[in-house]
Order: structure tokens, then C-alpha cells, then sequence
């Protein structure tokens, strides 16, 4: 696996509409630079979820998706609860999976590491 340095230093390119998602052999290829991420059975979309012991923490992890989601004009969806927190992206406006997403996740793990 190689490091998701790459991706944690790119920052996310603003969607301006007509832009194809990627396939699902290249979303599967883009795994390969991610932790704990798991990729849709459709493909179009890449979720991670964080346990933790408590509330506080879920928290905590769900505000730091959200102000990474801002920080870079790509809003992840974000569940949480008691212990978890899930942050899924996707490019709506693809439709699907783009660079972005990756991009997106990669930041937020190093934000957690």
C-alpha cells in the first residue's frame, strides 16, 4: 500500500458540473492509498467509520469532518452516535466517486492520526 501522503497534500478542485466520475476499477486502484476506508458496492462512494469509547470524541470527530468539509468546498455526510462516528464521501454533482473524495479522506485521516 503506499502512504496517503500524496493525497493529504492536494487540496480539493472546485466541481463545475459535467464531470464523469470514476470507474469503479479506478475507485477500487484509489483504495489502495487509504486506511480503513471501504468503497460502496455501487462504487460511487467511500465511507470510514471511527470507534471510540464515549460521546465526547464522536463529536469531536464529526465537527473536524465538518470544518475539513468547509475548509475544502467538499461536504462529507457524517453519522454519529455513542462510540462512532461515520463520514461517507461521494461527489454529487459526478455523481459518483472523484479525485476529491480521496483527496477529502486522506486529510481527514492524517487530521486523525
Amino acid at each position: 500500500m503506499t502512504t496517503d501522503t500524496d493525497l493529504a497534500s492536494k487540496t480539493c478542485l472546485p466541481c463545475q458540473g459535467g464531470i464523469a466520475p470514476l470507474g469503479l476499477d479506478e475507485a477500487r486502484r484509489m483504495m489502495g492509498q487509504l486506511d480503513g476506508w471501504s468503497l460502496s458496492e455501487t462504487g460511487t462512494a467511500i465511507t470510514r467509520r471511527f470507534a471510540f469509547k464515549g460521546f465526547a470524541k464522536a463529536v469531536e470527530t464529526a465537527n473536524l469532518a465538518a470544518w475539513l468539509g468547509n475548509k475544502q468546498g467538499h461536504h462529507p455526510d457524517i453519522a454519529f452516535g455513542w462510540g462512532y462516528c461515520a463520514v461517507t464521501f461521494t461527489t454529487h454533482e459526478a455523481g459518483g466517486l472523484t479525485e476529491n473524495d480521496f483527496i477529502c479522506a486522506a486529510r481527514l485521516d492524517a487530521l486523525m492520526a
